[in-house]
């Protein structure tokens, strides 16, 4: 399928609306064009602010201003799963992202995103920020704010790391040879990182364990970085590790957030029952 990425200046004679002024300049049909549209892959920039998208075919445009279109065929003509609520605390929300999902979207679309998707569930009534992230490959828990303060008073939680971020995985081998318990601390782009883990289950006839874990911090990739620096790379990765790749999917969950309310007095625990 086509991918490619335009930008283009509108000058004084050019068609007047953003549909039409792409239909002139790319070979795309403005069915395509319109789709594109509406599943984020074009932007304009006006002299009195910054870039941003265009969602709306009929958007009007005068000379001067610049227009950015990120086609990808592939990845428009997906329809991924979309999130559930597992939790509305009116001021912010907690739903089950199913891997596959972006958190956010990226300059060629924002229709895989849990961002969008949320924000299209409410309708508009309501602001949604992005205060926590799951790699696309991770399923589970992810919270979302729906005003400033709230965006604000949650992303300082997890500055402070007082959010207690629960994972389930799948790895291969058996870390815990030497102890069911352990904590991997090793440095992720010269930054601390530590990744406590307990063993539940050891399947010899797979050479896999099922890990519970918990990490005090939020580097890259960090659970799946750190199993792999110890030789127990989880399972389904396409990234990180040898002899542990499969048809199924990476086998990471985000299974537990725990908190302090930011706005009342009492501890909030999410869990989901989601699996491999």
């Amino acid at each position: 399928m086509q991918r490619f990425a335009l930008s283009q200046t509108v000058a004084a004679g050019d068609p007047a609306t953003a549909c039409e002024f792409l239909a002139t300049f790319t070979p795309l049909s403005k069915r395509r064009i319109k789709d594109a549209m509406a599943k984020g892959a074009v932007w304009l920039k006006k002299s009195n602010r910054g870039q941003y998208r265009v969602r709306r075919a009929s958007t009007a445009l005068k000379p001067g201003d610049r227009v950015w279109i990120y086609y990808d065929g592939a990845l428009l003509s997906l329809s991924p799963q979309g999130p559930q609520l597992i939790s509305d605390q009116k001021r912010f929300s907690v739903w089950l992202k199913p891997a596959g999902l972006l958190s956010q979207g990226t300059k060629y679309g924002d229709h895989c995103a849990l961002l969008r998707q949320v924000g299209q569930i409410y309708q508009s009534k309501r602001r949604v920020y992005l205060v926590h992230r799951l790699d696309r490959e991770v399923s589970g828990l992810v919270l979302m704010a729906h005003d400033r303060i709230a965006a604000a008073k949650i992303s300082e939680l997890f500055q402070k790391q007082e959010i207690i971020k629960r994972y389930t995985a799948r790895v291969r081998g058996n870390p815990a040879e030497s102890s069911p318990a352990g904590s991997i601390e090793i440095e992720l782009d010269g930054r601390p990182a530590v990744t406590e883990f307990r063993v539940d289950v050891y399947e010899p006839a797979t050479d896999t364990s099922t890990v519970r874990i918990v990490i005090a911090t939020g580097r890259k990739h960090q659970i799946r970085r750190h199993f792999d620096m110890i030789g127990h790379p989880v399972m389904g990765d396409p990234r990180y590790g040898q002899d542990n790749k499969n048809s199924t999917g990476l086998q990471l969950i985000a299974t537990g957030l725990e908190f302090q309310c930011p706005f009342e007095q009492f501890k909030l625990v999410f869990k989901t029952a989601a699996e491999f």
